[in-house]
């Protein structure tokens, strides 16, 4: 088998370059949001726990921000035309982040949290420099053999992935919201199961990051741009019990907002359940700004099993084995290195070259996602188009796919006239880091309202 791990390094970073940065991002100093407009939001929650703020402040409204109100104290509890470059270009990271710790008097005992929580996978950024990631799976001991064998009432992540065969295993997360709360799925055990999962999965992203027992906890969850009211409400019931005061924002607008990127930026995240758009023009967005694709890097796993089933029918393998093979070797475009892989064929491991069935399902998403930006292009003032189109920001896990970036920059240009796509520096905490932003941004006061 021929080992071609790309490991998604990016190619070329513009962290140094300052004519860069001066053309792709904006200074806090120069776009920035008031207490007036905190203020807004916050007090459009005050009076409820799931209601939501907008622009348009409508009951149905998909949101920015949803705020809950909460009494408890805490507990310690992913995926150009011929002239364009083919060298990848890469967002900076969130810039030092010792700039985000506790250094003014109403934060003293807050531990601040930015959460992305994700279909595949969750990420915690907090004020005290600790920054984890876990894999969106829990598992629980199916009897009281697997119970004694591995010495746990819960697992997390990987280790619940790698003793599946012992658990009874939830991802509950889908289409990056909870699975308890969609249309057909409140019912019976899969339903209590999903809630109790996905309570333990937030407790479990929260101890992680260490709180004391001594500082409340205020968090920042990042959903679906198009989350509905439901759907948030739902996370805010399942993040109640680990911390004091949690508020939710779209994820695509957490990532501009960690790296100052909030005017003229298309922001494309590639979630396992979703892709998210959001189109930044200097002010919160509001539903008009921002859509949700369920194409993303889950539709990835099954085309690519789709395609392994029908040209490969004696291989044996698990969506696991696949989602494995692709964050390996995922990547799209005519550089896209030999992908061999082995696979198990009546007990015996057997080499597959399956480059063309990677490529074509790499590419399933493409065309969706430049359909979604042209959307929202074409909504937009005329005079300031060009603009978005030159400024497109690739996020997410599935950012990570090789040459992802320069395919949505070539179908920009096939179907859009033009285009220019730069990668986050930082896709596994690109939404958190932002997530962590506005949580210290947010006022004090309004916080403390929160309650």
């Amino acid at each position: 088998m021929t080992d071609q791990n790309h490991n998604f390094e990016e190619e070329t970073s513009i962290e140094n370059s300052n004519e860069s940065n001066s053309n792709f991002g904006k200074t806090s100093n120069e776009t920035s949001y008031s207490e007036n407009d905190w203020k807004r939001y916050v007090d459009s929650e005050t009076t409820g726990s799931s209601e939501s703020y907008s622009d348009s402040n409508g009951p149905d409204s998909p949101t920015t921000f949803a705020a809950s109100n909460d009494t408890s104290s805490s507990a310690a509890q992913e995926e150009s035309g011929a002239e364009a470059s083919t060298a990848t270009t890469t967002a900076p990271a969130t810039q030092n982040l010792e700039k985000y710790e506790v250094n003014s008097e109403h934060k003293d005992g807050v531990l601040y949290l930015g959460i992305d929580l994700g279909t595949s996978r969750t990420s915690v950024t907090a004020s005290n420099g600790i920054r984890e990631t876990v894999a969106s799976y829990v598992g629980y001991p199916k009897d009281v053999v697997a119970k004694k064998l591995l010495k746990k009432d819960v697992l997390f992540g990987s280790d619940a992935l790698q003793n599946r065969l012992s658990l009874n295993l939830y991802r509950p997360l889908g289409e990056g919201v909870l699975k308890c709360s969609q249309e057909g799925s409140n019912s019976g055990d899969d339903y209590s199961g999903n809630v109790k999962a996905a309570k333990d999965l937030i407790a479990e992203i929260i101890r992680l990051a260490q709180p004391r027992t001594d500082e409340l906890v205020y968090a920042v969850i990042g959903c679906p741009a198009e989350a509905s009211i439901k759907n948030r409400a739902a996370i805010i019931d399942a993040a109640r019990q680990t911390v004091d005061s949690v508020m939710l924002c779209s994820e695509p607008f957490s990532v501009a907002y960690g790296l100052d990127m909030l005017d003229d930026v298309l922001v494309i995240d590639i979630g396992a359940g979703t892709t998210d758009l959001c189109r930044m023009h200097g002010t919160m967005p509001d539903e008009a700004d921002q859509t949700t694709l369920t194409f993303a890097g889950d539709t990835i796993d099954i085309e690519l099993s789709r395609l392994l089933e029908e040209n490969y029918p004696e291989a044996q393998f698990t969506i696991h084995m696949v989602k494995s093979i692709k964050e390996r070797f995922g990547a799209v475009g005519e550089l896209l290195d030999a992908v061999v892989v082995e696979l198990p064929v009546n007990g015996k491991p057997t080499s597959f070259d399956i480059t063309n069935e990677m490529r074509l399902a790499c590419q399933s998403i493409i065309s969706p996602i430049v359909e979604g930006l042209g959307k929202l292009i074409a909504s937009f003032d005329p005079e300031f188009q060009h603009k978005l189109k030159d400024r497109v920001l690739l996020a997410g896990g599935g950012s990570q796919i090789k040459g992802l970036d320069k395919a949505i920059e070539q179908e920009m240009h096939r179907i859009l006239g033009s285009g220019h796509v730069i990668r986050v520096e930082e896709p596994m905490y690109g939404g958190a880091n932002g997530a962590l932003k506005i949580a210290h941004d947010m006022p004090g006061d309004y916080w403390e309202q929160l309650k």
